[in-house]
């Protein structure tokens, strides 16, 4: 069964980076398709980036490209999510969501993932 915890998650200055880390405890995202979502306070849950079983897929919320790498280990069983030059605008819960069925269609949807990480929080002070 898959179980998804993030990390990495903290306090930041403007124009800082983070890494984010989610990883599966029964270590089965190697097939998966792993996607990072964010959720503000007041606002919807919004996607950031996704990353196909294998990576050989990515793809990122224009908000975000050129700034955040997704990436993943699957000898791990991680999925990362490197952010760059960050902006309060960046300020947010980051989830991370997989699909062990991997289909890649509508990725960018909440809908296409059916497994998800409790979240760990990102605070970008200005």
């Amino acid at each position: 069964q898959v179980q998804l915890v993030e990390s990495g998650g903290g306090l930041v200055q403007a124009g800082g980076a983070l890494n984010l880390t989610c990883v599966d405890s029964g270590r089965t995202l190697s097939e998966a398709k792993v996607g990072w979502f964010r959720q503000a306070p007041g606002k919807q849950r919004e996607f950031v980036a996704v990353i196909s079983g294998r990576g050989a897929l990515t793809l990122y919320a224009d908000s975000v490209k050129g700034r955040f790498t997704i990436s993943r280990d699957n000898a791990k069983g991680a999925v990362y999510l490197q952010m760059s030059s960050l902006n309060p605008e960046d300020t947010a819960a980051y989830y991370c969501a997989a699909d062990i069925n991997d289909p890649w269609s509508q990725v960018h949807l909440e809908s296409a993932y059916d497994v998800w990480g409790q979240g760990t929080q990102v605070t970008v002070a200005s």
